[in-house]
């Protein structure tokens, strides 16, 4: 399982999708809700969740795509008990109660990977972005 906002869909994307399923037979990628990106980036993502949603789901490189919970952001683990959770070499709004949640879920055995950053100079999301 892995987590991202995934607003304007770029080649590093598609590399961490890529990594992430290597460390499972089966990815959910979670897509953060509209407002949950509002909350966290202080703007709204240029495409829709539902946009966001679609357009991982097409790229063929994921199993599965889920929008992200309003409520509980941390819902969606508990209810899909991934082996695997990783995480983008950037990411960090979540992760810090990450551990926390999976003891509190009975999930200690749950992996949590960083994947390793593909370009990020060329391929990050915010370098896309209109200030």
């Amino acid at each position: 399982m892995t987590f991202g906002t995934f607003d304007i869909f770029h080649p590093g994307h598609k590399n961490f999708f890529k990594q992430a399923k290597t460390y499972g037979d089966y990815l959910t990628v979670v897509i953060a809700r509209d407002k949950t990106v509002l909350e966290v980036k202080g703007v709204l993502p240029k495409n829709n969740e539902n946009a966001r949603l679609e357009t991982a789901q097409e790229s063929n490189l994921v199993d599965e795509t889920v929008l992200g919970n309003l409520g509980d952001k941390y819902a969606i683990i508990k209810e899909k008990r991934p082996d695997v959770i990783c995480l983008g070499y950037d990411q960090k709004f979540f992760t810090n109660k990450l551990e926390e949640k999976l003891k509190e879920f009975n999930m200690e055995d749950t992996v949590i990977v960083k994947m390793r950053s593909y370009h990020p100079e060329i391929y990050k999301s915010s370098k896309y972005i209109e200030k």
